[in-house]
């Protein structure tokens, strides 16, 4: 029974063949959009997020007051101990390393000028392993953790300073004890975050070296980064438990950029689908309307033969499943060979608001946001048909069989 009303609605989009192309035409570059814009927004999410998680570590462990109180004095709440609390956090299975961060601020000199300064000390070697090319190395060479006394500028600052590598420069710093240290470091490299703000301030130097200007074997905080993204959740439960006296926080905890961005992007596309969806409802709709109203005498004549309303109703949103679904099936095709074409031919983004770097354009081809998409185009499509469908079926025979 179904096949047969089935290739009744197929042979009756094709009585119209012109209206029956534009109306999947435009089905189909609806969908295409969707999934385009959607595609784009999860590409976004995944970089960010990568990118995130990268910087800090998937999970951040530090004292309680590190994440809620600000300090009076450089790692006033910082980790005492952290070699030992290392050792025992690798021994978590999903844990694949520990990091620690020394942060501090304070003033960077050449002799002739100071600049203010925000540092953060690494453990080089490790650092870089886990964490991959995170800067762009603009002149000289990274740090080593073999090495003490060096330093990374941020590109800003490196030319405020006139530093070049092999500069010699002055930290100074606040202590631990609220006493002003200076210490005289090298100049190893020069990198670049993409971030100008960032640049102007960034200094990067070995924990050791960090821990002498402050005068202290405290470190901030220390990134723990895991074999995946999705271990993120259940490695907090189960470490959080098991050091009742420290804090973890996640990475989205601390990524208050992507939040903002995710929060932005799915307003944005959420507006930009529901406007794209009314507009395929409402083509498909109008040339259902368009071919019903053509066919009120033939709708008339099946009635007064015996076929029933409901069988005339589920014709007609046949006809409208047909001519959304092909619409959606090119659509998301459409959709698949851009998204492919991107990796083929890269297209390269402007720089956002705040950086100096682009970024390459790809579209994410996420399977269940292509079922979903086609999903609701199938629904909306199909529903709309039966409603234009249903006020014509249900005029009476008499009616029907007069109308010109």
């Amino acid at each position: 029974m179904i096949p047969r009303w089935l290739r009744f609605a197929w042979l009756n989009t094709l009585r119209n063949r012109r209206r029956s192309a534009v109306t999947v035409t435009i089905a189909a570059l609806g969908t295409a959009a969707l999934l385009l814009a959607g595609g784009f927004a999860l590409f976004t999410y995944e970089s960010l997020a990568q990118a995130s998680a990268r910087t800090t570590g998937h999970l951040i462990v530090a004292t309680p007051a590190q994440f809620e109180k600000d300090e009076d004095t450089p790692l006033q709440n910082g980790l005492q101990g952290y070699a030992a609390l290392r050792d025992r956090l690798l021994a978590d299975p999903s844990v694949r390393q520990v990091l620690p961060r020394v942060e501090f601020s304070g003033l960077i000199s050449n002799g002739d000028k100071s600049v203010v300064m925000v540092a953060v000390g690494i453990a080089p070697d490790e650092e870089f392993a886990v964490k991959g090319p995170f800067l762009t190395v603009t002149a000289g060479q990274v740090l080593t953790s073999d090495e003490r006394g060096a330093v990374m500028l941020g590109e800003g600052l490196a030319r405020s300073l006139k530093a070049t590598p092999g500069s010699s420069l002055t930290l100074l710093a606040s202590t631990t004890e609220g006493a002003l240290n200076a210490l005289d470091v090298t100049v190893k490299g020069v990198v670049s975050t993409g971030i100008p703000d960032i640049d102007r301030r960034l200094v990067y130097t070995d924990v050791t070296t960090a821990q002498k200007l402050v005068v202290t074997d405290r470190v901030s905080s220390l990134g723990l980064f895991l074999d995946r993204m999705e271990a993120t959740g259940p490695t907090r439960e189960r470490l959080q438990a098991a050091l009742p006296q420290l804090k973890l926080q996640t990475w989205e905890e601390q990524a208050v950029f992507y939040r903002s961005v995710r929060e932005l992007y799915n307003r944005i596309f959420g507006a930009l689908g529901l406007i794209i969806a009314v507009i395929v409802v409402f083509v498909v709709g109008n040339a259902m309307a368009m071919a019903i109203i053509e066919r009120t005498r033939e709708v008339g004549t099946l009635r007064a033969l015996g076929t029933l309303p409901g069988q005339l109703i589920g014709s007609f949103a046949l006809e409208g499943l047909l001519l959304g679904g092909t619409g959606a099936v090119l659509g998301a095709l459409l959709s698949l060979g851009v998204t492919l074409a991107l990796l083929v031919f890269p297209v390269q983004m402007p720089p956002p608001p705040g950086r100096s770097v682009g970024y390459p354009l790809q579209i994410t081809a996420d399977p269940q946001l292509y079922l979903l998409t086609l999903a609701a185009m199938l629904a909306l499509t199909t529903l709309a048909s039966a409603l234009v469908a249903r006020r014509t079926v249900q005029r009476p025979v008499v009616d029907a069989l007069a109308h010109v």
